[in-house]
């Protein structure tokens, strides 16, 4: 750019970074929200309740500027964007905007009830458009004049983000029938979208599980979103902890209470199950394959299950009567913390660096 002044070299600048923040914003950028969010109700839950209202501010403000990045991205690169909404790897990370909207207004809800509602309402809209018009593209590649051939797709565990997504309200749902019992409407919404993503899971569960056993992966082993199978998990047992603790008196309650109940601790024992087999799949990766960790937005993929696992874990533990699974979840709380400490300053470096870099860099 001709005519540039000493302190503003072509290229660079706040300016620059926009459009390309603009350009390469992933679909599944909202998980730094989702992780953020689970991550401030983790030290909630630890008794650092003033850190834990920064990180869920952090939270806000990022579902805020990244929206507006999506808004961005969809003004300045909509063939791109609808590329990767038609990609099966990439577009169900679009659903990590309806799992932050949830997860933020959740943790909002006893103090400013109104944003939980506001975020619920919209996320319910969006979530409907993302949970079939990402799975009905895939469907319809073939009528689209597209040659694929039959095979096992190659699933991974950002299509989990479809459960987390619908879990989310389940979540949002019960969060706002526990402060209003006069709309039962909600409990049922509650026990219904709970039931949604256990079908979900399932499914999506033993597609997985057959792709990893035959050597199905395709990635070069065990990719950071693959802790988004724990996250579902871990939130599907935050949402059925919550309906449990459902106000008496709900008829829906009394219908599917022992399901619950009973689907949530099996599920929280499988998620338990998973972690060592993750973390060792990550160790084989990095360690012994010495393949490099560098900061990108699937790490955040791993924050967010650690923290909604600790969750999950402290409160179903705690609110059921089971000292040690609530000890557990306290001991996963930091774990958490350290976890997210360590992506954020991977994060703020690389943002630094993109700063300084010039636009064509």
């Amino acid at each position: 750019m001709s005519g540039a002044g000493p302190g503003t070299a072509a290229g660079t600048g706040p300016q620059s970074f926009l459009r390309r923040w603009w350009r390469h914003q992933p679909p599944a950028a909202f998980a730094f929200v989702m992780a953020t969010g689970i991550v401030s109700a983790a030290l909630a839950d630890a008794g650092a309740a003033g850190a834990g209202l920064v990180l869920l501010w952090l939270a806000a403000a990022g579902l805020v500027v990244l929206t507006i990045g999506l808004v961005g991205r969809l003004a300045t690169g909509r063939g791109a964007a609808v590329a990767d909404f038609r990609n099966p790897h990439a577009g169900f990370g679009y659903l990590t905007m309806v799992a932050a909207m949830n997860v933020v207004g959740a943790g909002f809800h006893p103090t400013h009830p109104a944003v939980t509602w506001t975020l619920a309402i919209i996320s319910l809209p969006l979530w409907l458009f993302l949970a079939y018009g990402i799975p009905l593209s895939m469907m319809l590649r073939t009528e689209m004049g597209e040659s694929v051939q039959p095979r096992l797709l190659p699933v991974d565990g950002t299509w989990f983000l479809w459960v987390v997504s619908t879990q989310s309200l389940s979540v949002a749902a019960a969060t706002l029938a526990g402060g209003d019992t006069s709309i039962r409407l909600l409990s049922d919404a509650a026990v219904a979208f709970w039931g949604i993503g256990i079908l979900l899971y399932l499914t999506l569960t033993t597609m997985v599980i057959l792709r990893l056993l035959t050597g199905g992966e395709n990635r070069g082993g065990i990719v950071p979103a693959n802790w988004i199978f724990m996250g579902a998990t871990a939130i599907t047992v935050l949402a059925g902890s919550m309906i449990l603790n459902l106000p008496a008196g709900v008829p829906v309650l009394e219908l599917a209470a022992p399901t619950v109940g009973g689907l949530s601790y099996l599920l929280w024992a499988f998620g338990l199950w998973w972690v060592p087999l993750l973390v060792a799949f990550g160790i084989w990766r990095h360690i012994i394959r010495r393949d490099p960790l560098k900061y990108s937005t699937a790490l955040w993929s791993i924050v967010f299950p650690l923290g909604m696992f600790s969750v999950a874990t402290y409160r179903f533990g705690h609110e059921n009567g089971m000292p040690l699974v609530a000890l557990v979840g306290q001991w996963a709380n930091w774990i958490a913390v350290g976890a997210w400490l360590l992506v954020a300053a991977g994060m703020v470096a690389v943002a630094m660096a993109s700063l300084r870099r010039p636009a064509g860099g």
